[in-house]
């Protein structure tokens, strides 16, 4: 298990990792670059580089840690993604609902894959499911979001690339919001951070502001209008 420096998590696991692009919010991925480093050192998990690779000794790793986690699945990943067969990714659900200690935070930018075997998998209530929205243009990945039958259900606004003020979030429990950060990280405008968290405000949905992001995601800080928002969902 890896502790995790992401600030609305605590762990992560990886029972796959690799993936491919598919959406602009992927162009300066920053599993990628890790990946690329971790192969360089010489982690066996990473021998194929950023190429799409499950784990099967990764996989029952969550019934052995004994301490309570909130654990982001698949943080090097997409467990939705096209290649990962449906038989691992029932397996993997297996894993999760009979590990009912932790919280499983799923994050895909596959929502139609999630959304198409969502009747097919047991989505027991400390399994959260969540997707990825850039912009407006894939906005339609809240809309299958509904569509599954996840207890709590997220989005990530992260990196938040354009203006999503307005985007309809009914039946959303949970809104993060970020910046790109790293090498290349394209622009957040103030305004689009703040719209946002006026409608989660409006609608009593808890906002999670994650960081500003830029070159320089430390120097940047977190502090929105003098404050700092890390408001999650109560526990089921």
């Amino acid at each position: 298990m890896a502790t995790s420096k992401i600030e609305w998590t605590e762990s992560t696991w990886n029972p796959v990792t690799g993936c491919t692009k598919i959406s602009p919010g992927c162009d300066n991925c920053y599993a990628e670059r890790m990946a690329h480093r971790l192969k360089a050192m010489g982690q066996r998990n990473y021998r194929n580089g950023f190429g799409l690779t499950t784990h099967e000794d990764a996989l029952d790793l969550p019934l052995k840690w004994r301490s309570p986690r909130v654990i982001f699945v698949n943080s090097m990943s997409d467990l939705f993604h096209k290649r990962v067969p449906g038989e691992f990714i029932r397996r993997t659900f297996g894993v999760m609902r009979s590990a009912d200690h932790h919280i499983f935070q799923l994050l895909t930018k596959r929502s139609r894959r999630m959304a198409q075997m969502s009747e097919h998998l047991d989505w027991p209530a400390h399994v959260w499911a969540g997707v990825s929205v850039e912009n407006r243009d894939f906005a339609f990945r809240l809309d299958d979001l509904r569509a599954t039958a996840a207890k709590v259900r997220f989005v990530s606004f992260e990196p938040l690339l354009g203006p999503v003020a307005g985007a309809d979030l009914s039946g959303i429990d949970w809104v993060i919001v970020g910046g790109e950060s790293g090498p290349g990280a394209r622009p957040m405008e103030k305004h689009w951070v703040e719209d946002m968290r006026d409608q989660c405000l409006d609608e009593d949905i808890p906002f999670f502001f994650k960081q500003w992001g830029g070159t320089n995601k430390k120097k940047a800080g977190r502090a929105l209008e003098g404050r700092t928002w890390e408001q999650m969902p109560a526990p089921s």
